[in-house]
């Protein structure tokens, strides 16, 4: 499986000629091509990891594709065909075995509502929580996306996160928030914490590949 990152929280996953997509939100640029896709998954209705435009030029590409979310994307996305998914849940849907792991997103403020985010394994190999640091229990990572940046967390927190899963690899996820000299702090700071755990951190940028 190969892992393609586009900007801030954006992912591309791809098995046996077929594609996932996570998260394509507002921070991330157009995408172009949404051919060969079996699913999409958002992890929550915050617009920096979905858009509806986003959404329906893949639809449009891929006019079988099926969109997990939580029931509040469901909520919020009107007339686009969601399949809700919550804490528990596992599909397969062509190349990719999906389970899901977490009930909400991290707390910004008390004056912010708390919304739903569900986290995703993704064929037992990649780790993705959304915005939220849910360890998925019972799961030994392969490669963990580790938030670098964002208004609902500190660096402490990553750190700690990347310490308790303790994944075999790791690279920066949410950073669109961040300078350039922001970027560089989280990665020094989450390569640390990988290498705690005996992993490899990869400070993957817009465009780069990883293969898993």
């Amino acid at each position: 499986m190969q892992l393609t990152k586009l900007e801030h929280a954006a992912l591309i996953l791809d098995e046996a000629g077929r594609r996932l997509f996570i998260d394509p939100g507002a921070f991330t640029t157009a995408i172009t091509d949404g051919t060969r896709a079996d699913a999409i998954v958002i992890t929550h209705e915050h617009p920096d990891h979905w858009t509806r435009e986003q959404l329906d030029r893949i639809i449009a590409a891929s006019p079988g594709v099926t969109v997990y979310a939580p029931a509040g994307v469901a909520a919020a996305a009107g007339d686009l065909p969601i399949t809700v998914v919550a804490h528990g849940d596992e599909v397969t849907v062509g190349s990719f075995r999906l389970r899901f792991f977490g009930r909400k997103h991290a707390v910004i403020h008390e004056s912010i509502p708390v919304v739903d985010n569900v986290g995703v394994l993704v064929n037992e190999a990649l780790y993705y929580a959304g915005d939220s640091f849910t360890v998925p229990d019972g799961v030994d990572v392969n490669v963990l996306a580790a938030p670098a940046g964002a208004p609902w967390m500190k660096v402490s927190e990553t750190i700690d996160y990347v310490l308790a899963v303790k994944p075999r690899h790791a690279f920066p996820t949410h950073e669109m928030v961040l300078s350039r000299a922001g970027k560089d702090m989280s990665n020094a700071r989450l390569q640390w914490a990988t290498e705690q755990g005996g992993g490899t951190f990869h400070a993957l940028e817009p465009g780069d590949v990883l293969s898993i």
